[in-house]
């Protein structure tokens, strides 16, 4: 309990700086903190049983990809269909890493080791799916005038987006990306951290990160690019117009067609 306790206070800590600091994310914190409290509780109950029972292993994959692809769904706001484009990329990069691990029998097929590589895999290409299509729709918005004038002078869609796309993606893979090239110097992921103190030798430990970290690379490349690709499709409309995602008083954005001039 120590732990917890410790942890606790930390957050009070960063809920007074957010405060201090005029970050206006005390509520944020303060909940996500909560949410993380209350989810990790049940869900290690749940992880219990599904262990007890392989045959719930998939139904609970099913569950994180669905709860992946709402989170992610969320941040494409003013993108058509954005729950399906986003689920779509979270899906291509998860199995892009889940099917050759399993189909090798690099990791075994068993509820025990199934469900937390799938976690940690889909996990990243949730993230990776979150900012590279959040950033994306941000581009749109802010580069619109830009966009419009290369569309007026017969540009495709998808040739006129191509710097924003590459923008976005490259801001989502970034924290990957440094992490893979100073793991170890740097951080010691939580993967490597579990292992060892479960009692696995640092070797089998950084044997199993360095798998997963590798894994990982691939999965959020392909979910970055896919959910670019579907972004784009989302904006474009018949005859190479664009739609543009128009923020809300919420914070979000809402379509509203642009034609080309």
């Amino acid at each position: 309990m120590t732990q917890v306790a410790v942890a606790a206070a930390l957050v009070v800590l960063a809920v007074v700086l957010s405060r201090v600091g005029g970050l206006g994310l005390e509520r944020d914190v303060a909940l996500s903190a909560l949410r993380a409290a209350v989810q990790l509780t049940a869900v290690g109950a749940i992880v219990a049983l599904v262990f007890e029972h392989g045959g719930l292993a998939a139904a609970f994959v099913a569950v994180m990809l669905g709860t992946a692809t709402l989170t992610s769904g969320r941040r494409l706001r003013g993108v058509p269909q954005a729950r399906l484009r986003a689920g779509a990329a979270i899906a291509a990069g998860a199995a892009t890493g889940i099917v050759p691990l399993l189909a090798t029998g690099a990791f075994d097929t068993t509820a025990r080791q199934v469900i937390p590589v799938a976690g940690i895999l889909i996990g990243g290409a949730m993230a990776a799916t979150s900012v590279t299509g959040s950033r994306l729709v941000e581009q749109v918005i802010d580069d619109i005038a830009a966009i419009e004038t290369r569309l007026a002078l017969g540009v495709p869609v998808r040739t006129a987006l191509a710097t924003g796309v590459r923008r976005a993606a490259t801001t989502g893979l970034i924290p990957l990306i440094d992490q893979t090239k100073n793991v170890g110097l740097v951080t010691l992921p939580g993967t490597f951290v579990g292992l060892v103190l479960g009692g696995a030798s640092a070797a089998e430990a950084a044997r199993v990160q360095l798998t997963v970290l590798l894994a990982l690379l691939a999965v959020e490349v392909v979910a970055a690019l896919t959910v670019a690709r579907l972004v784009v499709a989302g904006v474009t409309a018949p005859g190479e117009r664009i739609t543009r995602p128009e923020r809300s008083r919420s914070g979000g954005s809402r379509p509203r067609w642009r034609p080309r001039p």
